[in-house]
């Protein structure tokens, strides 16, 4: 097979051009999500460039990839009332196959700088989300019934979401290992987030004792955080998967009179506290490791404050127990050897 030349990159199904340049792509992501979005809005492009032909709508001419081609299918999305983010995702994927194209020689550079300078979507408007205030905040965290096992690994949970801001995912493989002190505070240490980016988090001090009374009543001391508890309340082993912890989410959620409520609107709720209570932005970005924080640094300089942090800044007062008064175990040890 010829090496196709210029812009004739996409063809039908059986092109094995195709196939090598979506293979890099897929390959450079190192995300299963971003890999899964990805694959199947290239997947959603090439079908649409074998029955439309592209841009290059003579019979004698194959379809070309090409700016005006993605701009056509821009415009075709568009038309079918798909949501903005959605639309934006695809276009990204065809970015970076024009990318990739581009760097093995596949396409122009010419051509794939063309295609990269697309416009996404415009959004009309931007869409709030959900969240929590600050008192429905306090009441979540109250709900957890204290003297249950169950309640106590709940209380832990939410306490994580809420204070820290993690995904679900990375409150599902959080170890005990993980919490240590930093600058005279307990912080998640080299937390590995979404894209494989590793940040540090730190933890407000009722957070920290959500924990401890959960740890201490499960006798766990080294693996993962959180546990099994079955309907005898008889805790069964370590871990929970991600499912599981929105489920938990979402059944405190409706007690609460939030129906929908899901882990990412307490990541949210963790983000607009900390905000409305005068966290310095960049010191949130940091808690919540979103993709743009690393250029964020480059740019402002910006130094993690782990003394001031984002979680200090939420308002929230949670009713002292058995466990607020007692300083952790790892902290007790700390000041004996101190």
């Amino acid at each position: 097979m010829t090496e196709p030349s210029h812009s004739a990159l996409v063809r039908t199904a059986k092109d094995e051009a195709w196939k090598r340049i979506k293979s890099l792509v897929l390959d450079s992501l190192t995300s299963r999500h971003s890999k899964r979005a990805y694959g199947q809005a290239l997947d959603a492009f090439e079908r649409w460039c074998a029955e439309t032909g592209g841009a290059q709508r003579a019979p004698q001419r194959e379809p070309r990839f090409t700016k005006a081609t993605v701009q056509a299918y821009r415009a075709a999305l568009e038309s079918t009332g798909l949501a903005a983010s959605s639309i934006n995702v695809r276009l990204s994927a065809i970015r970076k196959l024009a990318a990739e194209a581009a760097d093995n020689g596949w396409l122009a550079p010419e051509v794939a700088a063309a295609i990269a300078r697309v416009k996404g979507a415009k959004r009309p408007g931007v869409r709030a989300g959900n969240w929590l205030t600050l008192d429905q905040a306090e009441r979540l965290l109250d709900l957890p019934d204290r003297a249950t096992n169950q309640g106590r690994r709940d209380r832990a949970l939410l306490a994580l979401l809420m204070g820290c801001g993690l995904r679900r995912q990375e409150l599902a493989g959080l170890r005990i290992e993980d919490i240590q002190q930093r600058d005279g505070r307990w912080c998640i240490v080299d937390l590995a987030g979404k894209g494989n980016r590793v940040r540090t988090v730190p933890l407000p001090g009722w957070a920290q004792s959500a924990i401890d009374g959960w740890l201490a009543a499960a006798g766990f001391t080294s693996g993962l955080v959180l546990g099994a508890v079955n309907k005898g309340d008889r805790i069964t082993g370590q871990g929970m998967s991600a499912q599981s912890i929105y489920e938990v989410v979402q059944a405190y959620g409706k007690e609460l009179g939030a129906a929908a409520l899901a882990p990412h609107d307490v990541r949210r709720t963790f983000a607009k506290l900390a905000h409305k209570g005068r966290a310095p932005l960049e010191q949130i970005q940091l808690s919540l490791g979103h993709a743009s924080i690393q250029t964020t640094e480059r740019y402002l300089g910006v130094a993690q404050d782990l003394t001031d942090a984002p979680c200090d800044h939420l308002g929230i007062r949670v009713r002292s127990d058995q466990f607020a008064a007692v300083l952790s175990t790892r902290q007790s040890a700390d000041l004996k050897r101190g």
